[in-house]
């Protein structure tokens, strides 16, 4: 039973990531993307608040806070930063460049957690980036190292450099309390963070409510169900898995992201993404099925 509980939860996790930056990428054709970050933080919050019942707070330990303000600035920064991209890209390109993910999970889970990939991991890691020039290379200038310069390329980077960092923050706290404390650290404390970036940006608050109608609402409570049971099943992962692991397998996303963009929004060079993603898969792979103590 835990491991097809733990097969269960990767699967829900590879689906809920996509679907969730479907509703994302529909919501930016009409609303700020810090506001759209700002308003599914809340409506999480809000119900999240329901498992603090019956919590004493002050039994907490210090590092459940410390680490959940990190990971609050982290992953209001970086969850900001993906909306951004989504707003000017394809989301069959951005998606797959999230697997790079598990290259900075892997890197910060060893200094924070002293997790060491051996020889298969790094093979795995140079699969993942192969793979992410078969992708990036469907767009008029071709690959090459200009196409860094693309707004939504660079937003995309410095999200996964922000959620890869969040991810080990999310380890740590699942660590000093457990997987429901954590999962409102990640609404309550994500919210926060966003408004107050949301302040500094001086979007017009009124002016974003007052475009929110019938349809818009189900997104966004779509997006806040997608984004919550993401969460969830994540937090399931890292209480039974190493961060490095974890974040390679969520890379099986990728080709649920590459459907998604030539489905929804008609994105081109379907195959050779796909090509890619698989190639990416097959680097995730390497580094969970032949892991071992290097």
């Amino acid at each position: 039973m835990p491991h097809c509980a733990l097969v269960l939860a990767v699967l829900i996790r590879v689906l809920s990531n996509p679907a969730a930056n479907v509703f994302q990428k529909m919501l930016t054709k009409r609303q700020h993307p810090l506001f759209i970050n700002t308003l599914s933080y809340f409506i999480l919050a809000c119900a999240s608040l329901f498992l603090l019942l019956g919590q004493d707070l002050s039994s907490l330990p210090r590092e459940y806070w410390t680490f959940s303000v990190l990971g609050g600035i982290a992953g209001a920064l970086g969850n900001g930063f993906i909306i951004r991209a989504l707003e000017t890209g394809d989301l069959s390109v951005l998606g797959p460049i999230n697997a790079w993910k598990s290259i900075v999970g892997m890197v910060i889970a060893f200094i924070l957690i002293g997790e060491l990939p051996n020889a298969w991991g790094f093979a795995g890691v140079a699969l993942i980036i192969l793979g992410s020039y078969f992708v990036l290379d469907t767009g008029p200038e071709r690959f090459h190292w200009s196409v860094l310069k693309q707004p939504a390329i660079r937003y995309r980077l410095l999200a996964l450099l922000l959620t890869g960092t969040q991810a080990v923050f999310d380890k740590r706290i699942i660590q000093a309390s457990d997987q429901r404390m954590a999962f409102v650290s990640w609404c309550v404390f994500g919210f926060l963070f966003s408004a107050v970036f949301l302040s500094f940006r001086k979007v017009k608050i009124k002016e974003e409510i007052a475009k929110i109608d019938g349809p818009s609402l189900m997104k966004y409570l779509a997006l806040a169900a997608c984004v919550g049971i993401m969460t969830l099943s994540t937090n399931y992962c890292f209480a039974n898995m190493a961060v490095g692991e974890a974040l390679a397998l969520f890379q099986l996303s990728i080709l649920v992201s590459v459907f998604f963009g030539w489905h929804f929004f008609q994105e081109r060079d379907l195959w050779k993404k796909l090509l890619g993603a698989m190639i990416m898969i097959g680097g995730s792979l390497l580094i969970i099925l032949l892991k071992g103590d290097g």
